[in-house]
C-alpha cells in the first residue's frame, strides 16, 4: 500500500494536474505522494481516463471526496451542466440528463457532494455590457476612488439588472436542483458562484437559492469571489458572513489582480480571514491553477496551515 509522504488533511482537485495527467490513476498516486488523502473531480479540458480507479483507491486508501459537474458540448463549447438555469427548456432537459450522468458515475464511485456553477443570464446586452467592463477593469482598476468611484457605480448597477433579469432563471435552477435532489437523495449538492459579472448567482440570487431550497449548501471559491471584489461588488467577508453556516466547501487558490489559480501566499486573498469563518467540517479543496506544478501545491498546503487553515 502507498504511504503518503507529506500527510494533509485537504483536498486535491484534479484540476490542478490540467493535461500532464490524463489517467484517473495516475493523478491519484501523484496526489499521494504529495500528501492527499481526498480527491476533487475537477473540470480539464482534456478528457481523464477513469480506468483503474478503484484499483488506485484500494492500493491508496484514497477517497472521492467531490465532483464538480460538467460535461462540454461538442456543438457550443459550453458546459452543458450549467444550462441548468437556461430559458430554453429543450437546454435545461439536456442539463438534467447530462447531470444525471453525473449522479450515476457519483453513486458507482462513492462520491457524497456534487459541485455546481452558475452561467451567464441570458441576456445578450447584459453580457455585451459584462464584457466591457470586465475589460475596464482589468485595463483601468477602479480607478482613485475605488468602490465609491463611476466605474464602481456602472458595476453596481449592472449586478443589480442581472439579478432582475435573472430572476425567471432562477426559479429554473431551483427547480432542476430539487428535481435532482429527488433523483439523488444521499448525495449532497452544492452551489458555487461563477467569476462573470453577468454570473446569474450573486450574492443576492445565492441567498434566493439557499432560502428556496433547503439541503442545498453553499461552496466557495475563494478566487473567483476575490475577483468579483475587485470588480466593486460584495467581497469574501460578505459572502462569508452570509452563507459560512451553509457551507459545503472551498476551492483555495490566491489571486492578484485579473489572475485565478495562484499558490496560496502569492495573491492578494486574506486567506487567514477566510480560515476563521470557514465551518470546520467543510471540505477545504487546494484548485491551483495547472501552469503549476507539485512544489506550487506543496508550498500552498504549508501556507494554508501557517494561516490557521
Amino acid at each position: 500500500m502507498a504511504t503518503p509522504s507529506i500527510p494533509n488533511e485537504f483536498s486535491l482537485s484534479t484540476a490542478c494536474f490540467g493535461d500532464r495527467l490524463t489517467k484517473i490513476e495516475d493523478q491519484i498516486f501523484t496526489a499521494v505522494a504529495m500528501g492527499f488523502r481526498c480527491i476533487e473531480l475537477g473540470l480539464t479540458e482534456a478528457p481523464v481516463t477513469m480506468d483503474g480507479l478503484c484499483e488506485a483507491q484500494r492500493e491508496t486508501s484514497t477517497s472521492l471526496c467531490s465532483m464538480v459537474a460538467g460535461c462540454r458540448d461538442v456543438k457550443h463549447g459550453e458546459m452543458i451542466a450549467w444550462k441548468l438555469a437556461s430559458p430554453e427548456e429543450g437546454e435545461r432537459e439536456r442539463a438534467l440528463n447530462s447531470i444525471r450522468r453525473h449522479l450515476r458515475l457519483a453513486e458507482t464511485w462513492q462520491v457524497p457532494r456534487i459541485i455546481l456553477r452558475g452561467s451567464r443570464v441570458a441576456n445578450e446586452d447584459l453580457n455585451r455590457r459584462s464584457n466591457e467592463l470586465e475589460a475596464r477593469v482589468a485595463k483601468e482598476g477602479l480607478g482613485e476612488d475605488g468602490a465609491e468611484g463611476e466605474l464602481a457605480g456602472e458595476i453596481r448597477e449592472l449586478a443589480h439588472e442581472v439579478q432582475q433579469a435573472g430572476q425567471s432563471q432562477i426559479e429554473h435552477l431551483c427547480r432542476g436542483l430539487h428535481t435532482l435532489r429527488k433523483d439523488a437523495p444521499d448525495i449532497s449538492f452544492c452551489v458555487e458562484p461563477g467569476e462573470r459579472l453577468d454570473d446569474l448567482l450573486g450574492i443576492e440570487a445565492m441567498g434566493w437559492v439557499m432560502d428556496d431550497l433547503d439541503g442545498i449548501c453553499y461552496w466557495h471559491d475563494v478566487g473567483n469571489v476575490h475577483l468579483r471584489e475587485r470588480q466593486g461588488l460584495p467581497n469574501q467577508g460578505a459572502w462569508l458572513d452570509r452563507f459560512a453556516g451553509r457551507m459545503g466547501g472551498l476551492h483555495l487558490q490566491d489571486a492578484a489582480g485579473g489572475e485565478l489559480g495562484l499558490p496560496i501566499g502569492l495573491g492578494e486573498v486574506d486567506f487567514k480571514m477566510v480560515s476563521e469563518y470557514a465551518p470546520k467540517q467543510a471540505q477545504r479543496v487546494i484548485e491551483v491553477g495547472a501552469r503549476h506544478g507539485r512544489a506550487e501545491i506543496l508550498s500552498s498546503v504549508q501556507s494554508l496551515l501557517d494561516l490557521g487553515f
